[in-house]
């Protein structure tokens, strides 16, 4: 057997919004590509969930479709819900904003361990404040999410692999 293949575990990163229609599956979307680019697939595993149930199963909304293909994201997503046990299979829950924070705590099991961060916590121009849902907006409210989350999952990466000690590609 090839003792290369005894790595250590993947690091498990869940991105969490209301709906899982619009802000974290592009989140998702766009860390999955950094995390490709950066030749880390074998190490980093990315999912997204909403903490409601309104969309389960559905596709990402197609203004988030369109600004991700805009943008040359690949994305491929059905709505799941946050789930208790999503608390203990992940290591990593970034939630879009305060109300997500809100509503992902009511769920989190006492036996949790998933470090739990706003995504905005990790940009680098307005560090801590929510990603406002485009949901109601028109195509300029995606274009922001785009935006922010690109800064923001950059920023992601680079704390996962110093943390980590993770070698990109």
């Amino acid at each position: 057997m090839d003792t290369n293949s005894y790595t250590s575990p993947m690091i498990k990163v869940m991105f969490v919004c209301l709906g899982n229609i619009c802000r974290s599956p592009l989140a998702e979307a766009v860390f999955a590509k950094r995390v490709k680019d950066a030749g880390l697939t074998d190490k980093i595993v990315v999912a997204s969930c909403g903490t409601a149930a309104y969309h389960i199963g559905e596709a990402p909304d197609p203004r988030t479709i369109a600004v991700a293909e805009k943008h040359r994201i690949p994305i491929n997503h059905k709505g799941k819900q946050l789930k208790s046990e999503d608390f203990i299979t992940y290591d990593y829950l970034l939630v879009m904003d305060d109300s997500n924070a809100q509503n992902a705590e009511k769920v989190k099991p006492e036996k949790a361990s998933a470090q739990v961060f706003k995504i905005r916590d990790f940009d680098t121009e307005d560090e801590g404040s929510d990603v406002a849902d485009p949901w109601f907006g028109d195509e300029d409210g995606f274009e922001v999410c785009y935006q922010t989350v690109e800064r923001c999952t950059g920023e992601f990466l680079h704390f996962l692999v110093k943390k980590h000690n993770l070698t990109e590609a």
